[in-house]
């Protein structure tokens, strides 16, 4: 049976542990995985433009002997030039799985619906699956055990949201996304990370008060506040989310030892100030650096069926 990576809802709470367990060894161990891939090619398909995704697949599959090919729209114009059905059917004739970051979710299942070889959602508008494994990754070796550690987001309740708090909740976590109203996370997200929680424990909750909502909290994570493709929205949401900036009176409300994260790239002096990113409190870096890990460990898990 294919196995995808398309949503976080899609993957049990032992299976996420599982990839950090993976990514773990990859980090730690990364020579013994050289030639996982061999003779393998991972085509990357990017409509959105990227630094940390495009340059850590590409890296990784370098690093475990496989072949990566990156698409841009410009190349294929997925969707217009020729279906996506048909684009997909062509892919996988000559590529062992396919990589996208896409602006509709839709489009990303789609191809996943169309092809019998591995698809790995490297974005789209829904979620950010693997910027989530990354940074529980990175969480997981600052805090160790996740259970009962407090999770607060702050900002707009976007696709990195959703992922997260989806993690969360499978994971048994605390998780309070501190929002504007009218920009709360999915409704759909959100049941069904509350289903999520009553399994395994977690608390799901949504909050338009960040003092309150980061109090006692073991991770603060924020993201920009006008997303690629929002820009005609900029000064309405720059006004909308002024006092849902994460900044050093903010974060005063949290544990004193807090870790800052941000999936980046970060708007300094919008979503979060020059003192609290460039803090010790901060692991943003660390979090970039993961996703290289990561992204292997799903890479390597689809395609081997492990």
């Amino acid at each position: 049976m294919k196995h995808d990576f398309l949503s976080i809802a899609d993957v049990t709470g032992h299976e996420l542990l599982h990839l950090l367990d993976v990514s773990s060894a990859m980090k730690r161990y990364r020579a013994n995985y050289y030639e996982t891939l061999r003779n393998r090619s991972v085509a990357l398909i990017f409509e959105k433009q990227s630094l940390r995704t495009h340059v850590t697949f590409d890296v990784g599959i370098h690093q475990l002997g496989g072949h990566p090919v990156y698409l841009t729209q410009a190349d294929i114009n997925l969707g217009k030039r020729e279906s996506v059905y048909d684009t997909a059917k062509n892919l996988e004739r000559w590529v062992d799985a396919v990589v996208v970051r896409t602006f509709a979710h839709g489009t990303c299942v789609d191809l996943a619906g169309a092809i019998s070889i591995p698809v790995v959602n490297a974005l789209t508008d829904q979620e950010h699956p693997c910027q989530a494994v990354g940074d529980f990754l990175t969480i997981r070796e600052k805090l160790g055990d996740l259970k009962n550690k407090k999770f607060v987001f702050v900002g707009d309740g976007n696709n990195v949201c959703h992922s997260l708090m989806l993690m969360a909740a499978k994971l048994g976590m605390t998780f309070i996304a501190a929002t504007p109203r009218g920009y709360t996370p999915d409704m759909n997200v959100f049941k069904i990370a509350v289903n999520a929680a009553r399994e395994s424990g977690a608390v799901i909750d949504i909050s338009h008060h960040p003092p309150e909502a980061v109090k006692h909290a073991d991770i603060v994570y924020t993201d920009v506040w006008v997303s690629m493709g929002q820009e005609q929205q900029s000064e309405e949401r720059l006004e909308v989310f002024r006092e849902f900036q994460v900044n050093r009176e903010l974060l005063s409300h949290a544990k004193h030892h807090a870790l800052f994260m941000h999936c980046l790239p970060a708007h300094r002096g919008q979503e979060v100030t020059d003192e609290v990113i460039d803090s010790s409190q901060s692991i943003v870096f660390d979090q970039a650096e993961n996703r290289l890990h990561s992204e292997k460990a799903i890479l390597v898990t689809l395609m081997n069926g492990d």
